[in-house]
């Protein structure tokens, strides 16, 4: 006893590190599907623990959204819209690229260092000293979750976008009891093991998210989910309809340009109007203010919307790099139609070079992709591990060990029979071997699609965009 009272006043004198937090967090279980299938129940019982009732929720409006392609760019999109009509915003979500924090955002900006910190041990630390038994702590989504709700209650805030993390029925966020209104956008087959087989189900579990008097928003669905989704509006009283892009005829432009480069983002950007326009007139209503939805305000937002990692560009002296990471076949099947549309205005004019780097480790099968992929004609492919080289202790890198994710770069080496593959042991080396051949060619552009899940996308992100290298040293100039 005497041991752990002299831990605790040391660790009063000493601030916590950054590092230390997310090392603490890594120490919590990872998702199983046991610990998702009760994700909603442990939310209430660790928020609960930590000193947040349901109830305190009910006073922060908030704007839930669940769905299998689109759900964060509707995020997005939405928080935009919102605080450029004036309000403060706070957006939860996940996964994050680099850095932790990500997930979290104030005002459009993620929660600095010190703020995350200081409320992270301030519930970690609750969460510790409360348990019944050594097992009794949340898993790291469940925790992100808990903590977010500390953050978003803390921070003064007109209006909470939380974006669902797996399916939505069981989901760590799905505490919310009595949100503005819900979007569920487009459905497809994603996480399996824990939703189910066959859309219905995975239909079932999104609309999970469902409350009794909250409207309910979607996109155009194939008829399999929309039946589910309209059964379970039934169930659950709410009212349920379909939001199709001509809900961005009201703006002045149609098609307006949209933030994030990709003619599926039509259908995310319309229903991010929809609860938009909502949640302005319920606020109107509920505060008895003048304000109203401005669709100049809204096709500006729309155009200056970022979500880095999906269908992004970044130019660069010797190399134009396309980024994406697709989570399912048909996010895939977008980015090879996204890249090829993006290249072909300049194929008029110059020879290109197209190269492929290319990682995934997810459950989602390689083969399916490389006959989509193949259609592009890639000069070279690399094949790598997704393994960092920045020392960043919060990048997702892989559930995978070095050797294992080398024996899966083999497999695809071995499984490509379109252009040439090589194996290269980082991403960093794959792109300095990259600049090595292309840096003094002027006889051609070369342009660099990295993609196969979006873990490796933020990694690629780490070494390239200096908005989220963790240590400038390591940027790559390409």
């Amino acid at each position: 006893m005497a041991q752990r009272k002299e831990i605790e006043i040391c660790s009063l004198l000493v601030t916590p590190t950054y590092e230390e937090a997310i090392l603490a967090l890594k120490k919590l279980q990872g998702n199983t599907n046991n610990n998702l299938l009760k994700a909603v129940e442990d939310s209430k019982k660790y928020l609960i623990r930590t000193g947040i009732s349901l109830d305190d929720l009910n006073r922060v409006p908030i704007i839930h959204i669940a769905g299998t392609k689109g759900k964060g760019s509707t995020c997005a999109y939405l928080e935009s819209i919102i605080r450029n009509h004036g309000f403060k915003t706070a957006f939860y979500t996940s996964p994050h690229l680099v850095r932790v924090r990500e997930r979290i955002k104030i005002n459009g900006k993620p929660i600095d260092e010190e703020q995350f910190v200081n409320k992270f041990f301030h519930v970690y630390n609750i969460l510790e000293n409360l348990k019944e038994n050594e097992f009794d702590m949340p898993s790291r989504l469940t925790f992100m979750t808990v903590l977010a709700f500390h953050l978003i209650l803390a921070a003064d805030i007109d209006l909470a976008i939380v974006e669902v993390g797996i399916g939505g029925e069981y989901d760590s966020t799905n505490i919310i009891q009595q949100p503005i209104c819900v979007g569920i956008t487009l459905l497809e087959m994603d996480h399996m093991k824990v939703l189910g087989d066959d859309l219905s189900s995975i239909a079932w579990h999104k609309a999970g998210i469902f409350k009794a008097n909250v409207p309910a928003y979607t996109v155009n669905q194939s008829p399999e989910a929309f039946d589910i989704l309209r059964q379970r509006s039934i169930e659950k009283n709410c009212s349920l309809t379909t939001v199709s892009d001509d809900k961005l005829k009201i703006l002045n432009t149609y098609p307006p340009k949209l933030g994030i480069d990709s003619d599926v983002q039509f259908k995310n950007a319309a229903l991010a109007v929809q609860l938009a326009e909502t949640f302005i007139k319920k606020f109107k209503y509920n505060n008895n203010q003048k304000i109203d939805f401005d669709k100049n305000i809204a096709e500006e937002a729309l155009k200056n919307t970022k979500w880095p990692g999906r269908t992004q560009i970044i130019h660069g002296k010797y190399l134009d790099i396309y980024l994406d990471g697709p989570q399912t076949h048909v996010s895939m099947k977008n980015c090879v139609d996204w890249f090829n549309k993006s290249i072909t205005k300049y194929e008029i004019n110059m020879t290109l070079k197209k190269i492929l780097i290319f990682n995934s480790t997810g459950e989602r099968h390689y083969l399916d992709d490389f006959n989509m992929l193949k259609s592009l004609n890639f000069d070279i492919v690399y094949f790598v591990p997704n393994v960092s080289e920045t020392n960043s202790v919060d990048l997702q890198n892989s559930n995978l060990g070095f050797d294992e994710q080398m024996t899966n770069c083999k497999k695809h080496v071995e499984s490509w029979s379109y252009s040439p593959a090589v194996i290269k042991k980082s991403l960093v080396s794959a792109l300095n071997d990259i600049l090595d051949i292309n840096k003094n060619n002027n006889n051609h552009k070369t342009m660099v699609l990295i993609t196969g899940c979006l873990y490796f996308v933020g990694t690629a992100l780490s070494i390239l965009d200096e908005n989220f290298v963790p240590n400038k040293k390591n940027i790559i100039n390409f």
